[in-house]
């Protein structure tokens, strides 16, 4: 069974950072093409960073220069280093996987994390 399983979300101030972990099981974890979505209270899921097995990345706008996605193959671990959070950060951070291209829209996705909640106060 596959699990993607999300960490180091909570509460920060604005201007603060935080670090997001994502460990996966899927085999082999180097092949796969991983991304980190979020979705606000009342909001559609949105994407907000990808990397493929090459280390290729793309952001979305709203994060580029902020946001920074990496992954270490050998701990099956793909992170999302936050830093200048701002308010409208705020959302459930969720890690997603996919074999064959690279996740930037919901449909693309073949596995989801449960989630992480990033709060940023102002």
């Amino acid at each position: 069974q596959v699990q993607l399983v999300e960490s180091g979300g909570g509460l920060v101030q604005a201007g603060g950072s935080l670090r997001l972990s994502c460990t996966a099981s899927v085999r082999p974890f180097s092949s796969y093409n991983m991304g980190w979505f979020r979705q606000a209270p009342g909001k559609e899921r949105e994407f907000v960073a990808a990397i493929t097995w090459t280390t290729n990345t793309v952001y979305t706008d709203s994060v580029k220069g902020r946001f920074t996605i990496s992954r270490d193959n050998a701990k099956n671990t793909v992170y999302l280093q936050m830093n200048s959070l701002k308010p409208e950060d705020t959302a459930v951070y969720y890690c997603a996987a996919d074999r064959s291209g690279v996740p930037t829209t919901v449909r693309a996705v073949d596995y989801w994390g449960k989630g992480t909640l990033v709060t940023v106060s102002s």
